[in-house]
């Protein structure tokens, strides 16, 4: 064979390999991809009277993991605020308020209590979210009452007291509307039922920023 048809064919052959190989496609440096913000985890309490949204505080683990776990299992459903007093605080989570018996609200909730996870540094401000607990020596918490302090003073006396875990960005006016309904002076129960629901939403901390006007703490 001939030189030249020796050429021809390996030319034939180099085509015929680069039509077949594939092309790559090219390549961002790392250093210029963005990477995702994660994500929180946020609380939002439904009312009739407005939406409350909380940061739970990091500081308190495992009040913040049960109240987590809790509003995703739609504990909290069709429960009310059971219990409101002028310039201290609206409490509500008790399971017995999902019943048509008003004298057993405030006793009820899950067969446990949460460890006191009590912090020097988060207060009983206004709009703070604390759990609710019996009287005894350890402090331990309810496994599912809360209550939010309304006194735009905050309620100083409690610090030290009960665990404070999370904090109301937005929706103090919900709180204010709640607090002022008609209720029975002797047990500060509202006439008519004040339902709650609450959810988890997943924010991240750009979006809690701009859509709540909250910086997370703790």
């Amino acid at each position: 064979m001939k030189i030249k048809h020796i050429c021809y064919l390996l030319l034939l052959v180099c085509i015929a390999n680069s039509c077949n190989k594939k092309t790559e496609p090219p390549q961002l440096p790392k250093e210029i991809i963005p990477v995702l913000e994660p994500k929180e985890d946020i609380i939002e309490i439904s009312t009739p009277y407005g939406n409350m949204y909380v940061w739970l505080y990091k500081a308190t683990p495992l009040h913040r993991a049960n109240f987590l776990k809790l509003a995703k299992d739609s504990f909290f459903k069709g429960t009310t605020f059971h219990r409101c007093v002028t310039n201290f605080v609206i409490q509500g989570g008790d399971p017995n308020s999902l019943d048509t018996d008003t004298t057993n609200d405030g006793s009820g909730g899950p067969p446990y209590t949460i460890p006191a996870e009590i912090r020097d540094t988060i207060k009983h401000d206004r709009g703070a979210l604390g759990a609710a607990r019996t009287d005894n020596p350890a402090k331990e918490s309810s496994g599912s009452q809360f209550y939010i302090c309304v006194s735009k003073s905050g309620t100083n006396f409690l610090n030290k007291n009960y665990t404070v875990f999370g904090m109301v960005m937005k929706g103090l006016e919900a709180i204010d509307l709640i607090v002022k309904q008609p209720q029975n002076k002797t047990n500060n129960r509202p006439f008519t039922d004040i339902k709650m629901n609450i959810k988890v939403l997943s924010k991240t901390l750009a979006q809690i920023k701009t859509e709540y006007g909250y910086v997370p703490r703790q």
